[in-house]
């Protein structure tokens, strides 16, 4: 059974397919004659994508004059014609999809979690990363996730056995429409043959690694339109319980920032998320530079170019690598990630807000990275006795539990060392921003850390804010490592 992203017939599809592939080759060639480097030019685009390619396309005008201020390399136009093919970032890439197992469900889900696999010399554990999905997620969460599988190998009789075992032991979540198998087939890949060998890696390195980000774009591309978030998955991973929940009070303490690509693992292409939306651009970018770099390397260009200097990346991570022989060889690869929590995943809400505080701040380390989840913190210099840390949430909301931590480990004497915490409610206005007029002490900080379980027991209104008070002078500095609130949960209806 096949699919088509995009109208057209297939062979027509898969020749436009090759028309473009033609056209970088003859962009390698040529660029192995060019007198100018590679790089320069590689740059020159990373910048030209960044600064002219908004809302998914590209001007006509804006391309226009990057011919005219690319006209000095001799292939320039060349280039630029390459680039008018692959420069509708915001459209899907016209392949058309074999459907191996499983249709798509009409409805958009919250999550698709993606996965691409071909044959290993040494092992397989596709079948147990499925598994760890579905039995790490619970009824209510299995209803808002689609797993779309990229079976990305040329040897159709290992592809076919593949999918009778998959239908035999996950039949009734295909049923459900939760679980997508899918294939792209050979004809629309480029030639992977007489590859630049970057970095000195082996012809054999490269053809794998090249071929891997095809594999990655074909598998966004399609996955476009499933739900509003998209998670990467590598084949040989293994899940934490309960790993969406997880996931969407992160997404939720995140609204009104911007952010590109969330990050749940430190390791590889796993557990990467990105917005839905977002997923045709890098498909786009994958294909533009597939025998530039490995993948990983590529998602941080990528990042980079849509704004997100910095790696968000949260604790504890909620997925594994559990494999120990690689896709590429057979080689072991026992790599683990030692920041992964399998069952003790307690990611506090932490409600969006906006924070305050009087206390000087050192540098860039600000009020708002001890509200994250990210492995950063707040620093000030030493606070003196009536100095506040506020947190004003966006709307009123109930509180289980607070805890707070201050200090580090490498500056175990920067912590508060006297201070209250404190909840409060009727927001008022001031030139330095919101307050609240009215406060309840909860608790006083000992030894620089502070836990208050039942808030909601305790507090008969709806909590506005939160606030940390300085309740003596100090010569040490301030670090607040971690604020962290739960919120409660609202009965099921």
């Amino acid at each position: 059974m096949a699919h088509r992203i995009r109208s057209g017939n297939p062979s027509e599809s898969a020749y436009s397919m090759r028309l473009v592939w033609k056209s970088l080759d003859k962009m390698r060639c040529l660029r192995k004659r060019s007198t100018i480097p590679f790089l320069g030019f590689l740059i020159t685009f990373l910048l030209f994508l960044n600064l002219y390619i908004e809302d998914g396309y590209v001007l006509e005008g804006d391309k226009r004059q990057l011919r005219e201020t690319s006209a000095h390399p001799p292939s320039s136009e060349r280039y630029v014609h390459t680039f008018r093919d692959l420069s509708n970032f915001s459209g899907t890439i016209n392949v058309t999809y074999r459907y191996l197992a499983g249709t798509p469900l009409n409805r958009k889900k919250y999550l698709t979690i993606g996965l691409s696999s071909v044959k290993r010399k040494r092992g397989n554990y596709l079948l147990e990363t499925i598994k760890s999905i579905f039995d790490q997620s619970s009824y209510e969460e299995l209803k808002e996730i689609v797993v779309v599988v990229h079976l990305a190998d040329f040897d159709l009789v290992w592809c076919e056995n593949l999918v009778q075992e998959i239908t035999r032991k996950f039949a009734h979540h295909i049923i459900a429409g939760r679980l997508l198998v899918i294939q792209a087939p050979e004809e629309y890949y480029p030639s992977l043959d007489g590859l630049k060998r970057n970095y000195n890696d082996p012809e054999d390195r490269v053809r794998f690694r090249s071929k891997q980000n095809v594999d990655y774009a074909f598998l966004l591309n399609f996955c476009t339109n499933l739900s509003h978030f998209y998670m990467m998955l590598e084949d040989d991973v293994r899940c934490s319980r309960n790993f969406l929940t997880a996931l969407k009070k992160v997404i939720t303490s995140r609204e009104g920032s911007y952010w590109v690509m969330l990050e749940f693992s430190k390791l590889g292409y796993i557990g990467k998320l990105y917005h839905s939306k977002d997923l045709p651009r890098l498909a786009h970018f994958l294909l533009m530079f597939y025998q530039e770099m490995p993948c990983d390397w590529l998602l941080i260009h990528f990042r980079g170019l849509l704004a997100q200097k910095d790696v968000i990346r949260f604790k504890p991570s909620l997925f594994q690598h559990m494999g120990y022989y690689s896709s590429y060889k057979g080689a072991e690869n026992k790599l683990k990630d030692d920041d992964f929590e399998e069952d003790s995943i307690d990611i506090p809400d932490n409600p969006p807000a906006s924070l305050y505080t009087n206390i000087n701040v050192f540098e860039n380390y600000d009020a708002t990275k001890a509200y994250s989840s990210v492995d950063e913190y707040f620093w000030g210099k030493p606070p003196a006795t009536g100095d506040f840390f506020v947190i004003v949430f966006n709307k009123s909301t109930k509180i289980s539990k607070i805890k707070i931590a201050t200090g580090s480990d490498d500056r175990q004497n920067d912590i508060l060392h006297h201070g209250a915490l404190e909840v409060g409610e009727k927001l008022v206005g001031t030139k330095k921003g919101k307050q609240c007029s009215s406060y309840i002490t909860l608790g006083e900080f000992k030894n620089g850390n502070i836990e208050v379980q039942d808030v909601d027991h305790k507090i008969a209104f709806d909590i506005e804010c939160v606030r940390i008070v300085v309740t003596a002078s100090q010569k040490e500095w301030l670090i607040i490592r971690s604020i962290s609130l739960w919120t409660t949960q609202p009965p099921s209806q």
